[in-house]
């Protein structure tokens, strides 16, 4: 994707010639030892290179085409006249000194190249080693010594502590950690930012914490939220409790200027599984990159304990929050943010969100939220709308009829006195047999009909980007199993059907018929769920922007590694955020100059600046306007560019149109 080396680097070029060999020359004619001239001219030429790197490659120069032609034709009238001049003043031609540097500007980058391919390669063959073609799913595999440090848990303070990593807040004094693969950044994990919602508190909304001096370690991850049990989840891997509602803070320890925007990640996982211990949302690497940003994680109910509705049980009249209590959890861990991180050197009113699959539809949902109003300005959504929560009440109350069987209780106080362990041994019985839990668009905390409040601008002053993927329906197999993904998708698909008019319907199973023909009647049935989930982020994002919001749209065209893991939200979170080694264990390789792009783009969103690159701005990379809705940034295996996307939407004639009407 990116240009080996370009037309400024000759420019470059031409002027550090002049420098090596002026050095030399120079100091040559001084009598100099040829020690001290070789010293003279690398000194001269390397300071002449690093002079004109920042001049030729500034915004200055590369952001328009006339610029770059008036530095040009300076930089070769400079060139020009000191080649003159050598040859006169010195005697001396710059010939030789020209063409070994342009040796070095052609010859590095190929080496460069090829080490990187060398790296690539061995990455993959250890993937392909694990994963073969990927029918699995995802096994994200940790040896013993990674596990057992993943499970470490903060211990109380006793003594002296590091002062330098260490924050004062309402709820507490908290000592982190510098991380020590990256450096210059530090971690504070496991921070509470709501009550433990244990005891009489389970299936209530969270409780604020009280105001306290005492000191607390911040070293380790808090657990990860009770749920099911699932082998494509690095969360096997972590300990889970009812105990979760921690959060994660991650800053540089530089010293900043003024206060830092704030990004926030919800993790994604179907509202039943996962937690922010997933190596996929470590962003020490992000913040290592771009230190005047404080990056947030955090945990939140799921499954049975987050989204629930105990309305019909005896007693479920003091539990009204249970369906969307999930949602209350971020709402909580919001308001925290925004009244403590200050104090880590965040912008409490520059707060940014971002979430994939789940994470993005709890955020799509929050936007519409009265209760969440002023809480962020700016959100990324990859993989999320607010059509995959509940539209009525069926689902979660017979959800709660199947917990009631397998618990044998017929009470809220009976549920209440169960062991967390007993609730989810039932709960994976549950999720096997009926599917996942999911928030309830209950008309109390969100509204019944998200696509009418954005268009009455319930979500007004907040801007948005977001994410279509082409191939998600394959990651959900990696995550639910071969079984489990069938499953999934001959539901879905009967759910599409059930949803739609005479007409779109009969499209939908002509398409079937049609594509079973050269394929088989699942895979014809797996392509229109793709279709669907792209048809319904892009409605997400047209809704928006009928409301009045600033939209940005992008399209996730990459082909995965290994066919049979698909591409969507893994290998969009770890390309965000450059985590390759994450996302190696998910059967990936990260794309490093897509991984630059992304997060300048990402870094210039936070900062509320506009989304576009200069010639340059990221080295080997043409100028890029990211254009609002309806155009789109379509991210594909050889380019980033701003087109348009509703012919990639579906195949399905008339569907489209059906959907956006």
């Amino acid at each position: 994707m990116k240009k080996l080396f370009t037309i400024d680097d000759f420019m470059v070029a031409l002027i550090s010639a002049l420098g090596y060999g002026y050095g030399y020359a120079i100091a040559e004619r001084l009598g100099w030892p040829e020690p001290l001239c070789l010293v003279a001219c690398f000194a001269l030429g390397l300071a002449l290179e690093e002079i004109m790197d920042k001049i030729v490659f500034s915004e200055t120069v590369q952001k328009t085409t006339r610029s770059r032609v008036i530095a040009y034709g300076a930089i070769f009238l400079v060139f020009l006249a000191g080649y003159i001049a050598s040859i006169q003043l010195l005697g001396v031609s710059m010939a030789e000194d020209v063409q070994e540097e342009f040796m070095w500007v052609v010859g590095l980058p190929i080496v460069g190249l090829m080490v990187n391919l060398v790296i690539r390669w061995n990455r993959i063959r250890r993937i392909r080693e694990v994963y073969g073609e990927g029918d699995e799913g995802y096994i994200p595999k940790m040896d013993e010594e990674e596990v057992e440090e993943l499970n470490e848990q903060n211990r109380p303070v006793v003594g002296e502590y590091d002062v330098e990593c260490t924050v004062k807040t309402r709820t507490g004094t908290y000592v982190g950690e510098k991380d020590g693969k990256v450096g210059k950044v530090v971690y504070y994990l496991g921070i509470p930012y709501a009550q433990a919602p244990v005891g009489e508190l389970r299936w209530k909304a969270p409780e604020p914490l009280p105001s306290s001096d005492a000191v607390f370690e911040a070293k380790n991850y808090g657990a990860s939220a009770m749920q099911v049990e699932n082998r494509g989840a690095i969360s096997e891997h972590h300990r889970q409790d009812e105990d979760c509602l921690t959060l994660n803070v991650c800053v540089s320890n530089q010293k900043a200027e003024g206060k830092r925007p704030v990004l926030v990640l919800f993790h994604h996982s179907g509202f039943t599984f996962g937690g922010s211990a997933d190596p996929l949302l470590h962003v020490a690497s992000y913040v290592s990159a771009f230190p005047d940003v404080v990056l947030v994680t955090f945990n939140y109910r799921l499954g049975v304990f987050g989204f629930i509705d105990l309305s019909e049980v005896p007693g479920g009249e003091a539990y009204a929050d249970a369906p969307n209590l999930g949602l209350l959890d971020q709402i909580a861990a919001l308001r925290w943010v925004k009244e403590n991180i200050a104090a880590f050197g965040g912008d409490p009113e520059r707060v940014t969100v971002a979430g994939f699959e789940s994470g993005a539809t709890c955020i799509c949902l929050l936007a519409a939220s009265e209760r969440a109003r002023g809480l962020f300005s700016k959100a990324f959504v990859f993989n999320g709308n607010p059509e995959d929560p509940y539209g009525t009440d069926d689902v979660p109350k017979a959800l709660t009829r199947d917990l009631l069987r397998e618990t044998r209780a017929s009470t809220v106080e009976e549920l209440v006195r169960l062991e967390p362990g007993a609730l989810q041994e039932a709960a994976q019985k549950i999720w096997r047999n009926r599917g996942m839990s999911a928030p309830l668009l209950d008309g109390r905390l969100v509204p019944a009909d998200p696509y009418r409040a954005y268009r009455e601008s319930a979500a007004a002053g907040i801007e948005f980007i977001v994410g279509i993927p082409s191939d998600e329906v394959r990651v959900f197999r990696s995550f639910v199993g071969a079984q489990g993904y069938e499953d999934l998708v001959s539901s879905t698909v009967a759910d599409i059907l059930k949803g739609l008019d005479d007409q779109p319907a009969a499209a939908v199973r002509e398409y079937i018929e049609e594509q079973a023909a050269s394929s088989s009647e699942f895979e014809a049935k797996a392509k229109v769920v793709d279709q669907w989930i792209a048809l319904c982020v892009y409605r997400s994002a047209a809704k928006l922007a009928e409301g009045g919001n600033k939209v940005h749209l992008m399209y996730w065209g990459r082909k995965p590694l290994i066919e049979n893991l698909g591409s969507g939200t893994v290998d969009m979170l770890a390309t965000l955020f450059g985590n390759e080694d994450a996302l190696e264990m998910y059967g990936g390789v990260v794309d490093k100059d897509l991984s630059e792009i992304m997060q300048t783009l990402m870094h210039k969103y936070v900062e509320g600046d506009a989304l576009k690159l200069y010639r340059n701005e990221v080295y080997g990379i043409d100028d890029l306007d990211w254009e609002p809705f309806p155009k789109a940034l379509v991210v594909s295996d050889d380019a980033c560019r701003c087109d348009t996307i509703e012919g990639r939407l579906t195949e399905i004639e008339g569907l489209a149109e059906y959907m956006l009407r």
